[in-house]
């Protein structure tokens, strides 16, 4: 396989992270390695600054670590990246799992694992951000209740004209709400393209996710009035939505 994709490893044990280092790189992707969360920072702004593709990019990183722990690392990379990142945890923490979602990670791999699982998991970010790069509509611009949404650039704009952070994971799931305009989507089918993987029978996951995309866009946890709960069914986007070419006035 030849791919011109970026993965970040970032672990601060030296086996671990040379042993995925090694696999990914026999896997055709071009590999960068950091021993700590300071580190993977500077490295991934001197990296963006040198002008590389960042919708081809992929960060796998630890939560245990010192100094910067993986939240602390996830936090501050949403500051100014909408890189996916892949989150590396103990296989009985799932609290950590659900913190990592809500902090913007995408994924979640629990240790020991199996390389090719994540690599697996590697190619399912980077099929799902092609999906979702292009939709098959007229207009760059999605317009639905006063939000802005550019599918080139993936910003939110806000009815008062403010940007609203989103995460990969946050469009992704934001943009599959609006290809489905007034269709329910049920946990499982959310599940299959969000994550590539059938949702348990108690998975909170996708519960999570969309609470962040609702906090996102504003709306009342109790009374959301965007995309609505249907009870034992799934989660509808509710509001029109109407595609444009110019950003409007």
């Amino acid at each position: 396989m030849v791919d011109s994709s970026t993965v970040f490893v970032v672990d601060d044990d030296d086996s671990i992270r040379d042993l995925l280092a090694s696999y990914l790189k026999k896997n055709g992707y071009n590999v960068i390695a950091a021993n700590s969360g300071e580190s993977f920072l500077q490295e991934f702004q001197e990296w963006r600054s040198a002008g590389e593709d960042e919708s081809r990019v992929i960060v796998v990183l630890d939560i245990m670590m010192p100094g910067m722990d993986g939240f602390d690392v996830c936090r501050e990379l949403r500051t100014f990246s909408k890189a996916p990142v892949i989150m590396l945890t103990a296989v009985s923490d799932e609290m950590d799992r659900i913190i990592g979602l809500e902090m913007g990670a995408d994924d979640y791999l629990g240790k020991p694992f199996n390389p090719r699982e994540l690599l697996a998991r590697i190619k399912a970010i980077f099929r799902r951000s092609e999906q979702v790069a292009e939709p098959k509509t007229s207009g760059r611009y999605a317009v639905f209740n006063g939000f802005c949404l550019d599918k080139v650039t993936r910003e939110l704009v806000s009815p008062d004209g403010e940007p609203v952070p989103l995460t990969g994971a946050d469009y992704n799931l934001l943009m599959l709400f609006i290809r489905n305009q007034g269709k329910v989507l049920s946990r499982e089918s959310i599940a299959e393209v969000t994550r590539k993987r059938n949702s348990a029978p108690m998975d909170r996951f996708i519960d999570v996710n969309v609470s962040r995309l609702r906090q996102c866009l504003g709306e009342n946890a109790r009374a959301p009035e965007l995309i609505k709960t249907v009870r034992g069914q799934g989660y509808i986007l509710t509001t029109e939505v109407e595609w444009v070419d110019k950003v409007p006035a």
